[in-house]
């Protein structure tokens, strides 16, 4: 399994907890269960998820920063959890550039999302990674 599918996987994840109101564990089993997941994209997909909420108030800080206008709770939860993913990764994961970060998501965006989510979704990683170093040390 390629990076891109562990991340579509934690995005999955992500959005059942959110809407599902399911714990971690019980997400990542039924994820891991629906999908033909090696246990090496396992680790990977797992660490997104977890590190996205861990800083889920962080992440979420960001994104409603730098997305103009738009409140987060009236954003498609998709959206909103394929940002967080990017985000994540941007701050967390020095060894993968943010452009990869960004691209996966466009990619996620253009896949799951609805017609115009790419173009959301790029214009808000576009313009956080421009300020998000600075940003991040003021939260």
């Amino acid at each position: 399994m390629s990076r891109r599918q562990s991340r579509e996987a934690a995005m999955q994840v992500l959005f059942e907890i959110e809407l599902g109101q399911i714990n971690v564990d019980d997400a990542l089993k039924h994820v891991v269960s629906e999908f033909d997941i090696k246990e090496s994209a396992i680790e990977f997909m797992e660490d997104l998820v977890r590190g996205v909420l861990q800083h889920i108030d962080e992440l979420d800080s960001i994104i409603k920063k730098f997305s103009d206008k738009w409140e987060l709770e009236r954003m498609s939860a998709v959206d909103r959890n394929i940002m967080r993913v990017a985000l994540y990764e941007m701050l967390y994961r020095d060894e993968i550039p943010s452009a990869v970060s960004i691209n996966e998501a466009v990619e996620l965006a253009k896949k799951f999302g609805g017609e115009e989510s790419w173009r959301f979704v790029n214009g808000i990683l576009g313009s956080a990674v421009k300020h998000l170093h600075t940003f991040f040390k003021e939260i």
